[in-house]
């Protein structure tokens, strides 16, 4: 009788599965930085300015798996650790990425030929709409947040001369999904 019973509930477990739609898991939304060493920027991307003496390179940043329903993609470099009363700190900001680019090359930064059709540099907390490197106080650590941010747009109503706070509010309620990278950057005592 039991083993009956046990037959039943697997045929129809079995009938359940045949008449459900197959579910689809879909790979992870992921950002990749390249050129840095173990997960920390390199001279060739730090600042080159505020007592630092680097090349101030944009690294190349990659993406994969963006949703179907994307339309448009913002990538940001944000440091939540910068000494401005809990404000942190835009290193970079790139809008109106086409959805089906999947990178920023290395150098974009200031050199439109390099920035995928369409999408536009505004402004960091440096004051230019450019790419600015880590540039923590000397002596100390930060963590430097590489955001890429599907949206449900096709670009948001901003200029190059937008503020990080601007991009931010345009944004508001039209993402889709965020995939993030933590890079970090020690800056030695001189």
């Amino acid at each position: 009788m039991r083993a009956n019973a046990s037959l039943l509930a697997a045929i129809c477990l079995c009938m359940l599965m045949a008449l459900m739609p197959p579910i689809a898991l879909a790979a992870p939304f992921t950002v990749t930085v390249d050129g840095l060493d173990r997960g920390r920027f390199v001279n060739e991307q730090v600042y080159g300015g505020f007592g630092c003496h680097g090349d101030n390179v944009s690294p190349h940043i990659s993406w994969t798996n963006v949703p179907p329903a994307a339309k448009s993609i913002v990538v940001t470099i944000h440091d939540p650790d910068a000494p401005t009363g809990g404000l942190g700190w835009t290193h970079w900001e790139v809008v109106n990425i086409p959805a089906w680019a999947s990178s920023l090359e290395k150098g974009a930064s200031g050199n439109a030929k390099l920035l995928p059709a369409g999408a536009m540099e505004t402004l960091t907390d440096f004051g230019d709409s450019k790419y600015g490197g880590p540039c923590p106080p000397q002596g100390s650590a930060h963590r430097y947040i590489v955001t890429v941010s599907a949206l449900s747009v096709q670009g948001i109503d901003v200029k190059a001369a937008s503020s990080p706070a601007l991009v931010a509010y345009q944004m508001h309620g039209k993402v889709i999904a965020q995939a993030r990278y933590i890079a970090r950057y020690y800056r030695m005592p001189e």
